[in-house]
């Protein structure tokens, strides 16, 4: 199988995604549509979190990565491999199918798969692998799924906490691996933004409820900041607090804060609390004050290797930053953690 011939599964992938969301059925697809339609249901009535908006924003941004000629750049680094390796995929499951892009990089790659669906999200992936591999039979071989331990494999890419990293280290460490950690991403004001900028940021703050690295969990904000025009700004993402989930988050943090004295804002759906912490519980932005631009840029200089994006509507020297509102829109350049999982990949 040629990289042409695995880079044009997955295109048809992406248009065959684009079609569904689109209601552009093609009829010898229609059973499949009827699967997935069907599978995003399920999928909510299993995991609370995975509403169908959710999984429609991140099947969308997935046909995205997967336009034909973004494909194509991305897949020019790749060096076809002597041996193809068993490369073993430990998948997250906050947002739906967060680890697509592993899968992609490791099949894209000429490698095979060995892969562990989160608890959270055991269905999404596999559609999507079934689908590639109705697209190009040849797959078939390279793709598999484990439901106990994971044996016969030859590299690893894991992705979860601070504690299960731990344990990943332990089992995986003397294996070629990628081992992702908690990350959390910030956004920084300068309290000139406009209604529109800060509702742009309401995206990268409640988009999956806040659930991703990805997600804007604490703010920087210069020193006698109002949190007023955000609160406003915000407000039209106060459906978040029908979700039974994250209203039952909303309501147990409120009332830690309460009885242990922790002054905090509120607008019924978001708590705002001062704290040098970086990642807030759900339902919780964390906001710290600066005094100038030079101690803020040392400030976030020390958290980098935390860090997964850094929103800003103004330039911060020597750090890259992302406007307001595109942090859960990650490009097929993207990579998780900031490493690049094709220069891994060629290296086994």
């Amino acid at each position: 199988m040629t990289i042409s011939n695995r880079q044009q599964a997955f295109a048809k992938l992406g248009l065959f995604i684009n079609r569904h969301f689109s209601n552009n059925w093609k009829p010898k697809e229609e059973r499949f549509h009827k699967d997935l339609a069907a599978l995003i249901e399920v999928a909510y009535t299993f995991n609370g979190w995975f509403t169908p908006d959710n999984i429609t924003r991140a099947l969308t941004g997935i046909s995205e990565m997967l336009e034909e000629e973004q494909l194509l750049s991305f897949s020019a680094p790749i060096k076809e491999p002597k041996q193809a390796k068993n490369v073993a995929i430990i998948m997250a499951g906050n947002i739906p199918a967060v680890g697509f892009h592993d899968m992609l990089c490791v099949l894209l790659s000429g490698h095979s798969v060995l892969i562990k669906v989160s608890s959270d999200d055991p269905a999404i992936i596999p559609f999507l692998a079934g689908m590639i591999i109705y697209y190009e039979p040849n797959f078939a071989s390279s793709i598999n799924f484990s439901e106990a331990r994971l044996a016969n494999f030859e590299a690893v890419i894991a992705t979860g906490s601070n504690t299960s990293a731990k344990h990943f280290e332990y089992y995986f460490g003397k294996y070629p691996h990628i081992i992702r950690k908690n990350r959390s991403s910030i956004a920084v004001l300068n309290g000139k933004e406009t209604k529109e900028q800060l509702a742009e940021l309401g995206k990268d703050i409640f988009y999956y409820y806040g659930l991703g690295c990805r997600n804007v969990s604490k703010l920087y904000v210069p020193e006698g900041y109002k949190f007023d025009s955000l609160f406003e700004a915000v407000y039209d993402f106060k459906y978040v607090i029908d979700n039974k989930k994250y209203n039952n988050n909303y309501e147990y943090n409120r009332a830690i804060y309460l009885l242990d004295l922790v002054p905090f804002l509120d607008n019924n759906f978001l708590m705002i609390c001062e704290s040098n912490e970086l990642h807030a519980p759900t339902s919780v932005l964390f906001y710290e004050n600066y005094s100038n631009q030079t101690q803020l840029v040392e400030n976030i200089g020390s958290l980098k290797n935390n860090l997964q994006c850094i929103m800003s509507t103004f330039e911060l020297e020597g750090i890259k930053t992302f406007e307001f509102g595109q942090s859960q829109k990650p490009t097929i350049f993207d990579f998780a953690d900031n490493v690049n999982t094709l220069d891994f990949l060629n290296t086994l």
